[in-house]
């Protein structure tokens, strides 16, 4: 028995290794490091699909593939900091440059070819202001 839980701990912790090991699975204490590829593959190709073309089924999540709306580099901004419709705000989850990078990297893959990029100043203004504390009574 006692041969049996060494055997399954030890499974558990390669499995646990092996998992901070790969590329598609970022720990918390490495997430403001991770790169627009990386924040487009965990967070948007989820809907948008790993060729950026969107889909249609339970839901439309729009193509961002050769976008014309992407020329305004203001536009993906918006829409991945506040959402809209099916699309939830990121604002709360990624930081300025992290919706800098994404918005970069889409931007210019995916037959997209626009070159002027987007810097984490440029998002700050589109942040939503912070909820006010509660007061004390």
């Amino acid at each position: 028995m006692k041969t049996l839980i060494v055997v399954l701990s030890l499974c558990a912790a390669a499995a646990v290794h092996a998992q901070s090991m790969d590329p598609r699975f970022i720990d918390q204490k490495h997430a403001a490091q991770i790169t627009g590829e990386q924040t487009f593959t965990h967070v948007c190709q989820g809907c948008h699909m790993a060729d950026a073309k969107g889909a249609v089924g339970a839901g439309h999540y729009p193509a961002l593939a050769s976008n014309p709306k992407l020329a305004a580099k203001a536009y993906p901004v918006v829409m991945v900091m506040n959402g809209r419709g099916g699309m939830p705000p990121f604002s709360m989850l990624l930081t300025d440059a992290q919706v800098a990078d994404v918005v970069n990297y889409v931007r210019t893959h995916f037959g997209n070819r626009y070159t002027d990029t987007v810097t984490a100043a440029d998002v700050k203004p589109y942040r939503p202001p912070a909820p006010n504390p509660p007061r004390g009574h």
